[in-house]
């Protein structure tokens, strides 16, 4: 058996709020939020106590989701934030967007900043690696005709 599809990405924030702002802003839509806890959550993510807060943000052709989550107990712990985009394990979510500069412009408003420099990659794509809320790292791609 194969696997069907990637359903959707965690990310453990804790302004929840905020997040969901930047990620609309860039163009997702917000699915649903509720709050998780009991026995079961417990179970599965193998702490005791647990209670989140969670979103989910789904890409417009409904394919992809980002799933956005504010712990209230057990704490959240550790951050990435601000890591270098070549530390260990898990390193940005790239967007395929129409104009890179509007979406640019629109992220910095949420206090998103450039990592590096928006660039021309070959005669295909315009890219980007931006730092958006509470270190997360995105990437967009602007396909060139």
């Amino acid at each position: 058996m194969a696997v069907q599809r990637m359903d959707n990405v965690l990310i453990v924030v804790d302004d929840l709020d905020g997040a969901v702002a930047f990620f609309v802003e860039l163009g997702l839509e917000l699915e649903g939020r509720a709050t998780v806890e009991g026995q079961s959550v417990d179970r599965l993510l193998g702490l005791d106590g647990v209670r989140a807060d969670t979103a989910v943000v789904r890409t417009p052709d409904g394919h992809g989701r980002v799933e956005l989550t504010k712990f209230h107990s057990p704490a959240a712990t550790g951050t990435a934030s601000g890591a270098a985009v070549n530390t260990l394990g898990f390193g940005r979510i790239m967007f395929a967007v129409d104009d890179i500069e509007d979406v640019l412009a629109r992220l910095r408003t949420h206090g998103a900043e450039l990592v590096g420099e928006l660039v021309r990659y070959e005669d295909v794509y315009r890219l980007c690696y931006v730092r958006g809320p509470e270190g997360i790292t995105v990437s967009l791609a602007e396909k060139l005709d």
